[in-house]
């Protein structure tokens, strides 16, 4: 292959993975018009239109899309294979890319990383807060962390926290002009507080389980936020009720500033796991980080 078609094509993975010319040039360290010409001379040379682009956005054609999946896993391996390198040298190195939802990154991640990396300053570690299922192969991330029952059945999923449970919670404030609700279908005549989903950008409808009932409800309320921190904050204000993993409400029911109810229909479920790409090369970095998330029970 020429020298030429290798770069050309490597422009071309950028902006259709960043679908943008402005990042992807930014990306590349290059002008957004010496990457238009670029793409335009790849077009011209297989003689097919690559990326459709409009005035807000570009995306891959159907021929785009072929090239990103086929050859832009190719260049993946090549990169794994040389990152791989990196077990010749005395200490371990490399940057590690994971994506993780608020919670994960705070309680599973960072404690992790606070042990592991004083010890291997040449390891560098870039995580990415995300509520949504990101795709890590097309998103070149190294890893992802979900709870359990969402990592995809291709992936190698490791284990990095206990199971979970789910609390429903309120300020003394906020029931003192309001009754406790007794079911989940009662949640509906309460005001609250919202986790907008930017996957599909839907409201997230609370899951709850008692026996062998499964219940999703979808609440209302005044606020609508995308982050737990912000959740937190509301409930202690006394805006409404908040829907939150247990280990973040504890310390403030403990503390009598907030007010749990429905514990009985808040069973416990799979806790979070670490997943990659069961064909991506372990190199000791990533090996080590994995080890330093792995949980023990």
């Amino acid at each position: 292959m020429r020298r030429e078609n290798v770069s050309d094509l490597l422009a071309f993975l950028a902006v259709a993975r960043e679908r943008s010319f402005t990042k992807a040039a930014a990306k590349l360290g290059v002008s957004q018009s010496a990457l238009s010409q670029t793409i335009r001379g790849l077009e011209s040379r297989l003689g097919l239109r690559l990326l459709t682009r409009t005035t807000r956005s570009v995306a891959a054609t159907v021929a785009g899309e072929r090239v990103l999946a086929t050859v832009g896993s190719r260049f993946e391996e090549i990169e794994a294979e040389l990152d791989a390198l990196s077990e010749l040298r005395e200490k371990p190195a490399g940057t590690i890319r994971i994506t993780a939802g608020e919670h994960a990154a705070y309680t599973a991640i960072s404690p992790a990383l606070m042990k592991l990396l004083p010890s291997y300053p040449d390891i560098k570690v870039e995580v990415s807060v995300d509520y949504g299922f990101t795709d890590i192969v097309a998103q070149r991330y190294d890893a992802g962390v979900r709870l359990g029952e969402q990592v995809a059945k291709d992936m190698i999923a490791v284990r990095i926290g206990p199971d979970m449970r789910m609390a429903v919670v309120g300020s003394p404030a906020y029931f003192e002009k309001r009754r406790s609700p007794k079911k989940p279908q009662d949640l509906t005549e309460h005001n609250c507080i919202n986790l907008r989903m930017p996957t599909h950008g839907g409201l997230y409808a609370w899951e709850f389980e008692k026996g062998k009932r499964e219940l999703k409800v979808r609440v209302d309320g005044q606020l609508v936020f995308n982050t737990l921190r912000q959740r937190v904050d509301a409930a202690l204000a006394g805006l409404g009720l908040a829907y939150m993993p247990e280990d973040t409400a504890q310390p403030h029911v403990a503390r009598g500033s907030l007010i749990r109810v429905l514990e009985d229909w808040c069973a416990p479920f799979s806790g979070y796991h670490l997943y990659y790409p069961s064909r991506r090369q372990s190199s000791p970095a990533f090996a080590l980080l994995v080890e330093a998330l792995r949980y023990r029970s």
